[in-house]
């Protein structure tokens, strides 16, 4: 009995590791900014891990912060919402996930800091 209690807890121990980061793949078809970051077109692997998601397309990678959300109901499609070119969230499909992409720093913002 007391083996069996282990094994279980050792289970949901690594299920919990497995899912702390959660990758999905996205299609971008234009150039598209994403915080601070310009991505090319193509294919990119998209992980999730807390408040920040990876965007890695070959051996770059871009890392931008996020703030997850949970929909009522589960997304049917992985889809890209974008507002002038700009990556304003992602909603995760297969799941009630939704990415909300932080804000990129305005010339405004970065000059303020500066002075």
């Amino acid at each position: 009995m007391k083996l069996t209690k282990v094994t279980l807890c050792l289970a949901t121990l690594a299920l919990g590791i497995a899912s702390a980061a959660s990758s999905y793949t996205i299609t971008l078809l234009s150039d598209t900014k994403v915080g601070d970051a310009q991505l090319k077109p193509g294919q990119y692997k998209l992980t999730v891990e807390g408040n920040q998601a990876t965007f890695t397309q070959g051996k770059n990678s871009t890392q931008v912060p996020v703030t997850v959300e949970q929909n009522a109901k589960k997304f049917s499609n992985t889809a890209v919402e974008t507002i002038d070119s700009k990556v304003n969230a992602i909603d995760l499909g297969g799941t009630k996930t939704k990415l909300v992409i932080s804000p990129a720093k305005t010339s405004a913002t970065a000059q303020a800091g500066g002075q």
